[in-house]
């Protein structure tokens, strides 16, 4: 049976068909006052950005959800969990201070900032799943703790996921450490031919686990694999051994995402913004080009169908000359896989249809 997807363009002509009506319109007609109660504590997942992007969702746009969440007479607050890697977020006090810093603060959003898996990553709460990877997934307590929640994401690709949607959103981003630790699950390997030694990788490593003399060596009982050595290497000589360990990451991260639709059946929302899709998460500390133009917003209840529509909206794009996107610029090719072949990024939503979190079959409401 298709799930509903609610789509909304960026054209306007008037007050009424403005971006911030646009958002409104589209919380009422995905039937998200249907999932919040008067005096829910209702958290809003978000990412506020490693500090040196700008790919993050405007808070001027979350501002009109927290809005028609207090029209239900509920109280809402924003919320990410705690970083894997270092950064201006591996700690709750570094993670509000890059939140303000981009501009997340109450007199803009109206919403308190509370850091899901406490100051350390350590508010930790188990639920059972029953699933292929995983009996039981660890999660930040005070999202699962919230009455209702609504997913705000910003869909782009992702160089370990292949794409960044509601999926990843929910299941990485609604972790804390040692939820990612289990979800990645996956090792580092160092292309010796390639490496030149720069250190580069080594600087960014949490762990300690990448020391270079001549080449990049790593510590394969050190390493958590956050990937994080990945984003920095100028020559692509880090990576995973993705014929044996990608299905598998991305299945694990698919069964955390369902941990958090399980915990809150009928009580979740996702809305994606398909603007400014860089090739790179928002965890980077810059935002590349994006790849393709910006098309527009989508809202449903099914995540797995949200990402289906938003994956298929960016592949029917002709993607932009000059950007990362190297290949499949052509509209209906494979945008992701042109950024890169090695990642299959929908096994997240066929393993997440497995599984019983959502359809990818959908239909496509044009508002």
């Amino acid at each position: 049976m298709s799930s509903k997807v609610y789509f909304v363009n960026l054209r306007a002509r008037s007050d009424k068909e403005n971006k911030i009506s646009k958002i409104r319109t589209l919380f009422d007609r995905a039937g998200f006052n249907e999932l919040i109660q008067k005096d829910d504590l209702t958290a809003i997942k978000l990412h506020f950005g490693e500090r040196g992007s700008d790919g993050f969702i405007s808070p001027l746009y979350v501002r009109q959800v927290v809005d028609k969440i207090k029209e239900k007479g509920a109280k809402p607050f924003l919320t990410d969990t705690n970083t894997l890697y270092g950064g201006s977020r591996h700690n709750s006090v570094d993670h509000l201070q890059t939140a303000l810093e981009h501009g997340f603060d109450y007199t803009v959003t109206g919403a308190p900032i509370i850091i899901a898996d406490g100051l350390r990553s350590d508010n930790i709460t188990e639920v059972e799943i029953n699933q292929k990877h995983f009996k039981n997934v660890k999660l930040a307590k005070d999202i699962v703790n919230a009455d209702s929640v609504i997913v705000m994401t910003h869909f782009k690709g992702h160089e370990m996921g292949g794409y960044g949607g509601a999926i990843k959103n929910l299941a990485m981003g609604g972790a804390p450490s040692v939820g990612k630790k289990e979800q990645h699950g996956t090792k580092i390997i160092v292309d010796q031919d390639k490496c030149i030694g720069c250190g580069e990788c080594s600087e960014v490593c949490p762990e300690q686990a990448i020391t270079v003399n001549e080449k990049a060596q790593v510590d394969l009982d050190k390493c958590i694999g956050c990937g994080e050595c990945l984003t920095v290497c100028p020559v692509k000589a880090n990576g995973i051994d993705w014929q044996t360990d990608l299905e598998a990451f991305l299945e694990r991260m698919a069964e955390y995402g369902y941990g958090f639709a399980k915990v809150h059946e009928n009580r979740i929302g996702y809305i994606n913004f398909l603007i400014n899709i860089t090739p790179d998460c928002d965890c980077a500390s810059w935002s590349d080009a994006p790849i393709v133009p910006d098309i527009g917003f989508l809202a449903s209840t099914d995540p797995v169908a949200l990402d289906q529509a938003s994956y298929d909206l960016v592949n029917k794009q002709i993607g932009f000359s000059g950007s990362l996107l190297s290949c499949n610029h052509e509209s209906r090719a494979d945008k992701f896989k042109g950024l890169r072949s090695y990642i299959d990024g929908t096994i997240q939503m066929r393993h997440g249809e497995e599984i019983g979190m959502g359809s990818r079959d959908y239909e496509l409401i044009v508002l």
